[in-house]
């Protein structure tokens, strides 16, 4: 059993130049938390030397550990390995806002767009944390979607703080070292990143905003907002024309004069909101193709297949969306039953109140059987295939207009399909996509019956 101090690492989360992140567990009480410890590449320990790299990273959980907001990630424990190397631990959140995106680390590849009432809130809260974090001093330097991490509750949590500076403070690396994130990273950050101000991170909120509503990254020139996306117009084009502008002088000075600038944006979607519902529908808008087979065939039984072969068998495009829409005929048959008449599939309503782990909600199903739940003990976790069939596509600010027959809480849902032994695929309902996690992260549950 391998560890790190008392924790038992239970996973691999990732690497960067400076550290590796790992899920482990809590001795006792078994919870699951992220532990991140001390791990340059050699490269940069040749660059800038170890002592530096160590300073860096402490200087990152000191920081860490003064902050307190609800949408900055908390630090819980600092300690060193039997080695030496200092770690500490936080909270883990399974998702972040650059997996929904469906960002690679090919960057420039288009990415799923986030439907605009998520992206103000997302945007909001970030703007809520840098607020408090610049409040402090301190220049976070690397926001960008993969940095803003999704709770289970579908709030913000702004992490990662390796690269953070309070203002006015130097640090001299080598010329060829560059500080936080092509695209993503403010102009003069690439030029003189200990000499920024508080509105470069600004700039990479701008940035993460844009690509979220249009799913691509600002070209030169930059294509207003309102050409690619609907549910924009004038004001959200000058909104992001002063966010993103390569002066530092003409752009936003603070998270809060941004945030008064989100607010008269959110004000004009919202009317534009209500006028689109008012319209009848229109026959114009484009539509996907609908699914070729026959639609009672759809799969039940669970099956466990690999990342390699998932997108071609669940018959998912580049971004892991429906390659097609399955007619479907929805109606109430009880309370908090839903039948779709054209799979003959009985779903429930709602589903579990809270977000589950893969394991809980198997524990779940058995124990809606044991309840005779609707009167029926055939319950079970639906396959992606049968989760993929309450799935649509319709214009953006259109879907906005419908009462949806199904609790919307329920928006990230746990399939029975496995990716390995210990991982799951789930669907993602709000943005349209099929994803993998380790049985540990917490998605909801909506059971189905035949």
């Amino acid at each position: 059993m391998k560890k790190i101090g008392k924790y038992r690492i239970t996973g691999f989360l990732g690497k960067g130049g400076m550290s590796r992140v790992y899920q482990v567990r809590v001795p006792v009480i078994e919870k699951t938390v992220a532990l991140k410890l001390l791990f340059p590449h050699p490269f940069l320990v040749d660059l800038i030397g170890m002592e530096q790299i160590e300073s860096l990273f402490l200087s990152e959980a000191v920081i860490m550990a003064g902050l307190r907001h609800p949408h900055i990630l908390e630090i819980w424990d600092f300690d060193r390995n039997e080695t030496g190397k200092p770690f500490y631990t936080m909270a883990y959140y399974c998702n972040n806002l650059g997996m929904m995106m469906g960002e690679t680390y090919d960057i420039e590849q288009p990415s799923r767009i986030i439907p605009t009432d998520k992206a103000i809130s997302y945007i909001r809260q970030t703007l809520s944390g840098l607020a408090c974090l610049h409040h402090a001093g301190i220049i976070h330097r690397d926001i960008k979607p993969f940095n803003l991490l999704i709770t289970d509750q579908d709030t913000i949590k702004i992490g990662d703080f390796g690269l953070s500076r309070t203002r006015g403070e130097t640090f001299r690396g080598p010329d060829n070292l560059k500080v936080g994130s092509p695209f993503y990273a403010a102009p003069e950050q690439e030029i003189h990143p200990d000499e920024i101000g508080f509105n470069a991170d600004l700039y990479s909120v701008g940035i993460t905003l844009y690509r979220m509503l249009t799913g691509i990254l600002p070209g030169n020139p930059v294509h207003p907002p309102s050409s690619l996306n609907p549910d924009m117009d004038a004001v959200w084009d000058r909104f992001i024309e002063k966010a993103i502008d390569r002066k530092p002088k003409n752009r936003f000075q603070t998270a809060t004069d941004m945030m008064s600038g989100l607010m008269e944006a959110e004000k004009s979607w919202t009317m534009r909101k209500s006028r689109v519902c008012q319209l009848e529908p229109s026959n114009d808008l484009p539509k996907p193709p609908a699914c070729p087979n026959d639609p009672p065939s759809i799969r039940k039984t669970a099956i466990k297949i690999s990342s390699d072969a998932a997108r071609e068998r669940f018959n998912l495009d580049a971004l892991w969306r429906p390659g097609c829409v399955w007619p479907n005929d929805f109606v109430m048959i009880g309370e908090n039953l839903v039948q779709d008449r054209t799979t003959g599939r009985i779903w429930q309503g709602s589903g579990s109140p809270y977000p589950l782990t893969w394991q809980d909600a198997m524990s779940a199903i058995d124990c809606l059987n044991a309840d005779f739940y609707g009167g029926r003990n055939d319950w079970r976790l639906p396959t992606v295939d049968e989760l993929i069939t309450l799935m649509t596509k319709t214009h953006q600010a259109r879907d906005l207009c419908m009462q949806p027959i199904f609790d919307a809480t329920q928006k990230w849902l746990w399939s029975s399909d496995r990716r390995s032994y210990t991982a799951a695929w789930f669907a993602s309902l709000d943005l349209g996509y099929v994803g993998w996690q380790d049985f540990s992260s917490f998605f909801y549950v909506k059971a189905v019956s035949n």
